[in-house]
């Protein structure tokens, strides 16, 4: 888990440089490389050698590493400013769901709902991760929200300082927190069919992260770089209470 979240940050940290896009292109192509290294047996950077046991002994997938490099590039290769509902779930499959399958499979869980709970939750934690950090990616030029979303609350520019100032922006927030809180519902029912014991993990994960959507829902839209921040005896508490029962 420690070398997984690593190579996610190095992919990540490629994509948010401040370099030409096509030195983050290279960059990202031999990531691509090392990763065929690592199917191969033959990992050269300690990240993927940390990551070799796993590869063979976890079953992970090699497109799933392969996605959040995609989801990098995507990033990286274009000014990304309110992409459509489409562009935005292959987004969130890439960053979101390829990180959560590859973390259920390293915790032992490889079942059908297993991977009904991959879908849902990694597009509810990126969902929210987006609703959570857009006055940060406003200053950087970007705009995650769904155009779809902007337009229909008479939203037409997509330029992100302007977006994230406007009054309307509460409303395509709201919206979007009830697209992520749908898909959290769906990943806690279909937790219900895995086996408790190694959904632990993933049920705390989805209890924090759903509770963190509802205190940004409370601080509300006007205020972005005001910290929607949990008590810690809460977080203690939705740990103990989910991790205890793996749900």
């Amino acid at each position: 888990m420690y070398a997984l979240g690593a190579f996610c940050r190095e992919v990540n940290d490629i994509a948010d440089a401040a370099v030409s896009c096509s030195l983050k292109e290279t960059l990202l192509l031999n990531w691509r490389n090392e990763i065929a290294h690592l199917y191969a047996g033959r990992p050269r950077r300690a990240v993927t050698r940390g990551l070799n046991h796993a590869v063979r002994f976890c079953g992970l997938r090699c497109d799933d590493f392969l996605a959040i490099i995609d989801g990098a590039e995507m990033v990286a290769r274009t000014e990304f400013r309110a992409p459509s509902l489409a562009q935005l779930d292959r987004h969130c499959e890439c960053v979101g769901v390829a990180v959560s399958r590859l973390s259920v499979r390293i915790i032992g869980e490889e079942s059908p709902a297993g991977e009904r709970v991959v879908a849902e939750l990694g597009r509810a934690l990126q969902l929210t991760k987006i609703l959570h950090n857009m006055a940060e990616d406003a200053r950087r030029d970007r705009l995650y929200l769904p155009r779809e979303l902007l337009h229909a609350h008479n939203m037409f520019a997509t330029t992100p300082s302007w977006v994230v100032a406007r009054p309307e922006l509460r409303h395509v927030c709201r919206d979007l927190a009830e697209l992520a809180e749908r898909h959290y519902a769906a990943a806690a029912e279909a937790m219900v069919a895995c086996p408790r014991w190694t959904m632990r993990p993933v049920a705390v994960m989805l209890a924090t992260d759903r509770a963190r959507l509802h205190e940004l829902l409370a601080r509300g839209w006007r205020r972005l770089d005001e910290p929607a921040q949990m008590p810690a005896w809460r977080k203690l508490g939705l740990a103990v209470r989910h991790g205890l029962a793996g749900r």
